[in-house]
């Protein structure tokens, strides 16, 4: 069964930066993504790639600060965390999900990483993210 390593949490002053990592067990062509955990029942997805082409997903919340990004060498999708915010707070979980056909890519594989029944998509333990005001 597949497995995803999260890694990179840690506390930081607002403005601060942090780099999320997520390292897949096998690789394939799977949709991977990064959300926040808001509550134990709401979740917004951040972040998102398709690793056949390397095309990709960001939030709007988001744009202009984060930057997802690939390395297949490694299997790892990383998460790049600029100007951080005490609203990015939160357990940050990576999920991914095999995918195939013309339909996928950044934007489907975010929707299909937050709405396919969960016994379909791979999810991990989750790192940590603290921002100091």
């Amino acid at each position: 069964q597949v497995q995803l390593v999260e890694s990179g949490g840690d506390s930081v002053q607002t403005g601060g930066s942090l780099r999320l990592s997520c390292t897949i067990s096998e690789w394939d062509d799977w949709c991977m993504g990064w959300f926040h955990q808001i509550t134990d029942n709401e979740r917004e997805g951040v972040a998102a790639a398709y690793t056949a082409d390397g095309s990709t997903f960001l939030a709007s919340s988001v744009k202009g600060r984060f930057r997802v990004s690939l390395d297949n060498a490694n299997r790892t999708l990383y998460l790049q965390m600029n100007s951080l915010k005490p609203e990015d707070a939160g357990r940050y979980r990576c999920a991914a999900i095999r995918c195939g056909g013309s339909r996928c890519g950044g934007d489907y594989c975010n929707r299909a990483l937050d709405t396919f029944p969960s016994h379909l998509v791979t999810w991990g333990q989750g790192t940590r993210v603290t921002v100091a005001s």
